[in-house]
């Protein structure tokens, strides 16, 4: 993997734009106008994306998480104009999401790029997306108006002792459900937001309908408290095996076994997946585990993570100690430009050892919504291939 910024021989840049650019003369502002007219931002070409600002400001930096490079990058004033600019060297198929800090006058504020319409959206709020060459939005994860839909069914509300309070599920029923048809169960943590910043329904009714995935039932959870719940809770493996699973095995036609049963998380989703089948190592078929936050520690108690981390960081650590089979299959990604990229390579090999089959992909991005949505196609036709491949007894 290559990844740069800025410094690089003119012999390979020569015939980039930006360099292009400061060749002009004259080098004004009615020349940088048309030179923001001729082009989208970020430039791609080939292997390098320049990111420009246009501006009044003492110091500009473009804002990233790509582990290998500093979190923020200076960029370059194009001499002469209100102009900055820094080039990125980035594996084809990449993508990554940025912002753009601004310094003047001692007050400095992130914004999303003002010259690039491409956001992406989370619970935190929208930041500017760079896709970079080879990378486009797979065609399945678009709405199709050939694609039968699937039915949303408003909030089941299930009753739990284990979590002390009422939980809302929203189920997603495949098109042509039938109750006389037997259905596999796939149980995705942080459903709404799968929901709402990863297209989770367009893409089961894309891929039920292309046959790349059963026609499946889905299941989405909502947490109250994420992160103690998503923590390793013996309370959240509770609710989900002892509490949610029977609910809906008795009320829908369920396949009712175990390769019909998927956990499904990203990030801490992806230990409370983890977490609720080792305590129910017979029950569940298959696992997707999406950028999980498995942090450990090989030695001493400094795992980087903060006090939220500590009941992760001790149950991976004893998972790792003491592998267990808590799965037939696991389908594990992670993007190569998170932190979380390292422990996730190491679990792989940790759940192999249990004679658990392992699918791993790495993806070049990061620990965003839409890399997880890229990843549904391959996990799911993974775990739940089409009818024609499988049938579940």
């Amino acid at each position: 993997m290559t990844l740069q910024y800025d410094r690089r021989r003119t012999t390979t840049t020569r015939k980039l734009a930006i360099n292009r650019l400061k060749e002009r003369a004259p080098l004004d502002g009615t020349a940088v106008d048309r030179f923001l007219a001729r082009h989208e931002v970020p430039i791609v070409e080939g292997p390098y994306c320049t990111f420009l600002f246009r501006g009044q400001s003492d110091e500009v930096f473009l804002v990233q998480r790509i582990v290998g490079l500093p979190d923020r990058i200076a960029m370059r004033r194009l001499w002469g104009t209100d102009l900055w600019y820094v080039v990125l060297e980035l594996p084809e198929g990449s993508r990554i999401e940025y912002q753009i800090e601004v310094h003047h006058n001692d007050h400095h504020e992130r914004i999303n790029d003002p010259l690039n319409p491409k956001v992406s959206h989370s619970p935190l709020g929208s930041v500017s997306v760079c896709f970079a060459q080879g990378y486009t939005t797979p065609d399945w994860a678009l709405p199709d108006p050939d694609a039968r839909p699937g039915e949303l069914l408003p909030e089941l509300v299930v009753p739990s002792r284990a979590l002390g309070r009422d939980c809302q599920v929203s189920l997603y029923l495949p098109a042509r459900f039938r109750r006389t048809a037997s259905y596999p169960l796939l149980l995705i943590h942080d459903g709404d937001d799968f929901l709402r910043y990863a297209s989770a329904k367009t893409v089961l009714d894309n891929l039920i309908h292309r046959l790349d995935v059963a026609p499946i039932v889905a299941a989405f959870l909502n947490p109250h408290d994420r992160l103690s719940e998503y923590a390793n809770s013996a309370a959240h493996a509770r609710f989900v095996t002892k509490e949610l699973l029977p609910r809906l095995e008795a009320d829908l036609p369920l396949a009712g076994s175990r390769s019909g049963r998927c956990l499904l998380g990203s990030s801490f989703g992806a230990v409370a997946s983890l977490a609720a089948a080792y305590r129910s190592p017979d029950v569940y078929g298959s696992l997707v585990l999406l950028s999980g936050s498995f942090v450990f520690t090989d030695i001493g108690n400094d795992h980087g993570g903060g006090p939220v981390f500590d009941p992760v960081v001790k149950f991976v650590n004893r998972y790792r100690a003491r592998p267990r089979r808590v799965a037939d299959r696991a389908f594990v990604s992670c993007g190569i430009y998170e932190p979380l990229i390292v422990p996730n390579r190491s679990m792989v090999h940790t759940f192999e050892s249990t004679g658990m089959e392992v699918y791993y992909v790495e993806a070049r991005a990061g620990h965003s919504w839409e890399n997880w949505r890229d990843r549904m196609r391959d996990a799911l036709s993974y775990v739940f291939p089409g009818p024609q491949k499988f049938v579940y007894e």
